[in-house]
């Protein structure tokens, strides 16, 4: 399983991207995922419903200047990292296995795989989730990623429109998100780490109540780390720029997390992500999932998660299904 998503905004589905007051892992080396971006825009989705019903918005605090911004610092440690991976993209790039491995996806993490899928594959990632925000619910879906390895360390990815529906406010407030596109480069292994760096582009194609209305960038690096036979240390360093209000607020965001393989087939993950916006106040998150796989390429996931400030969801679950095919056969 990978660790994936999100708080994945992201991405953005959810989380990662938007503020709730505005807009609305892999974990293990070869598992994680992509939810940060989902959760942001459910909580924008239940906020725009609360606007639509009272007719009034309050204004964004704005992080004191005297003040350190989290932000700039995960941009820091974004930049030091990628300089640092820089040199081993120039090494010989082919060595792989004979054979595919086992699936390994993005979600149910927020942490994306630190991996790319074979060369010639096609990956779907898909999901359900409801997240409660304020006495407001949210469901989403089908989060569909799709991933297509188009060289042995590099993959292109599609998100696919996700449709929110608010299920306290009824359809006036539902609708798709947008639709984004990105590319993924691994990295590694170096000193007994993967890594990996996922750039990526959301076009403002979604309805009108949840779109970011802009075009928004954004950069992650997704890392981990084997410590024993059973034990995973993996996270994730990101940087978005969502369109909120018709200005950018840049937005870091940091996630760690720890998996347990407890069979050849199943496993779970513990996780702690955290989005520090420039403007608004942090998001801090719990996150619990597990991932089975029922075949070689298919896999199903649960995972739930708490917020633990008061700009995050109160608590969401989700489900996932998640399966690879080989389009291309390999020599």
């Amino acid at each position: 399983m990978s660790v994936n998503r999100p708080f994945r905004s992201i991405w953005l589905p959810a989380w990662r991207r938007c503020r709730p007051e505005q807009s609305g892992a892999q974990h293990c080396v070869s598992k994680m995922s992509n939810q940060s971006g989902r959760l942001r825009t459910r909580a924008a989705v239940g906020h725009k419903a609360k606007l639509a019903k009272s007719n009034s918005c309050r204004e964004c605090a704005t992080v004191s200047s005297s003040m350190p911004r989290l932000a700039d610092i995960s941009c820091l440690l974004l930049g030091a990292i990628l300089i640092a991976t820089a040199p081993i993209a120039a090494q010989d790039q082919t060595q792989t296995t004979s054979a595919p491995g086992p699936i390994a996806t993005d979600r149910p993490a927020v942490a994306n795989s630190s991996i790319v899928i074979p060369a010639g594959s096609i990956q779907l990632e898909n999901g359900f989730l409801e997240a409660r925000n304020q006495g407001q619910s949210v469901v989403d879906g089908p989060e569909t990623l799709v991933r297509v390895g188009i060289a042995q360390r590099t993959e292109l990815r599609l998100n696919i429109p996700d449709y929110f529906r608010n299920l306290t406010f009824g359809p006036s407030i539902s609708g798709f998100g947008d639709f984004a596109l990105g590319i993924k480069q691994q990295f590694g292994p170096v000193r007994g780490f993967d890594v990996s760096v996922i750039a990526y582009l959301s076009f403002p194609t979604g309805a009108s109540r949840i779109s970011s209305g802009g075009y928004d960038p954004a950069v992650q690096v997704p890392w981990s780390r084997s410590l024993t036979a059973n034990w995973t240390a993996a996270g994730m360093l990101s940087m978005y720029s969502p369109t909120q209000g018709g200005t950018r607020n840049l937005t870091g965001e940091s996630t760690f997390l720890f998996d347990r393989q407890l069979t050849k087939a199943w496993d779970a993950f513990l996780e702690y992500a955290g989005d520090f916006p420039e403007a608004g106040g942090p998001r801090h998150l719990l996150h619990f999932g597990t991932a089975y796989k029922i075949a070689r390429q298919q896999q199903i996931d649960f995972h739930f998660g708490v917020g633990m400030s008061a700009a995050a969801v109160d608590h969401f679950v989700g489900i996932g299904y998640s399966f690879r095919f080989q389009a291309v056969r390999r020599e």
